[in-house]
């Protein structure tokens, strides 16, 4: 048996091979990340026999390898990067090139005998590229939003008061022909009530009408950026639908690539198809963590503890070292989980009684809720809730 370890690099890969004793089979040697780079990779591992293969997953340079080695029939395990850092400061020799990390990666291979990376990995890594870009579609939602907003704030301040939400279908309709305060005092009063009726399926009519020209008759809105502020209105209300079908768009894909896995995760009340593969897929293969603590610190939110001499911090904090995404997926399962959990919901509820911040409460819920994931993930079962039996009095 032998222990192939190969560090990372954008345009280089170092690769290092160790025997089943430990011993380097050949010196450290490095290959380019092209398809002659593949070829002569593969060259070398061929007359080896049976190699398994570690791999550190940083950035995005590793998949190109673990696509070519997995294609060719080899066992790949792909790392994770703490893992990896833990076990290097184990050694005695503060050496840190790419050399020696190769090395240590196949020693860790060797040593740990780390399984091979599930066959998912593929899916995963389209889960993880959709579901990022989704929550990049968000962002760009939110920023036009905002932005909206502040135009609304120059020449209407009072509109969004009128309103529940501002971006209902039918404010949105009526932002598309009036924007400023005089636009709408100078609206007939009949075709606004039409256009409010049409667009909000009658839910709204001569009474929300009126009201809207009431407010814009007495708003302090600024009239000369009327007609600049109609142009940048337009262009943001086109922004933000086109956004909108484009979320639409990738969360179809998502729920049908989670349609092809075995997956237990949107058995827990609370986790949706999307937000259940965006934690699927920051995840990736769970038995990169060794226990479920590991698994807290990758997410990064474990907390941060601060002492020094005498010292000893009270408040403690995340420490966000890991997943900023994991994070945001979890952020969000928890906030869903205290609707539909009863058990969380009421520990929710213990935190917030306690004097702590809605942040905070939330933040420990995303800790209880990834234990959770980690046991289903590791046991490959659907989530059973625990059923809370009253007290005796």
């Amino acid at each position: 048996m032998f222990y192939c370890g190969i560090d990372i690099a954008k345009r280089k890969h170092a690769v290092a091979l160790l025997d089943e004793h430990g011993h380097s089979h050949k010196a450290v040697f490095t290959i380019e990340n092209n398809q002659s780079g593949m070829e002569t990779l593969l060259a070398e591992l061929k007359p080896l026999g049976e190699v398994r293969i570690g791999l550190e997953a940083t950035g995005h340079y590793w998949l190109v390898l673990y696509d070519v080695l997995t294609r060719n029939g080899y066992s790949v395990s792909v790392l994770n990067p703490m893992q990896i850092a833990a076990y290097r400061k184990s050694g005695l020799r503060k050496v840190k090139n790419d050399s020696t990390d190769a090395v240590w990666i196949a020693d860790f291979l060797r040593i740990s005998n780390a399984p091979p990376s599930i066959q998912e990995i593929p899916i995963l890594m389209q889960l993880r590229e959709l579901t990022r870009f989704r929550f990049w579609l968000s962002e760009q939602i939110g920023d036009c939003k905002r932005k909206l907003l502040t135009i609304l704030d120059r020449v209407f301040p009072e509109y969004e008061k009128i309103f529940s939400n501002v971006f209902l279908t039918s404010s949105r309709a009526l932002l598309q022909e009036a924007v400023s305060a005089q636009e709408f005092a100078n609206f007939n009063l009949d075709e606004l009530t039409e256009l409010l009726a049409t667009s909000s399926r009658s839910r709204f009519g001569f009474e929300k009408a009126k009201q809207i020209q009431e407010q814009a008759q007495r708003s302090i809105g600024v009239s000369f950026l009327a007609d600049a502020a109609h142009v940048e209105m337009r262009c943001l209300l086109a922004q933000i639908a086109l956004l909108e079908e484009q979320q639409v768009e990738v969360e179809k894909a998502v729920e049908d690539l989670m349609a092809q896995i075995p997956q237990h995760i949107t058995s827990i009340p609370g986790v949706g198809a999307v937000t259940g593969a965006a934690i699927l897929a920051e995840i990736g293969d769970i038995h990169r963590f060794e226990s479920p603590e590991k698994l807290v610190a990758y997410a990064g939110i474990d907390a941060t503890v601060y002492q020094s001499g005498q010292f000893d911090a009270k408040q403690m904090h995340m420490s966000k070292r890991g997943s900023a995404y994991l994070r945001l997926g979890l952020w969000q399962a928890a906030s869903l989980s205290i609707l539909h959990n009863e058990e969380l919901k009421i520990y929710y509820q213990k935190k917030r009684k306690e004097g702590k911040a809605h942040r905070v409460a939330i933040g420990a819920i995303c800790r209880k809720l990834l234990v959770r994931i980690y046991a289903i993930l590791k046991e490959n079962r659907p989530y059973v809730e625990h059923k809370l039996v009253p007290k005796n009095p």
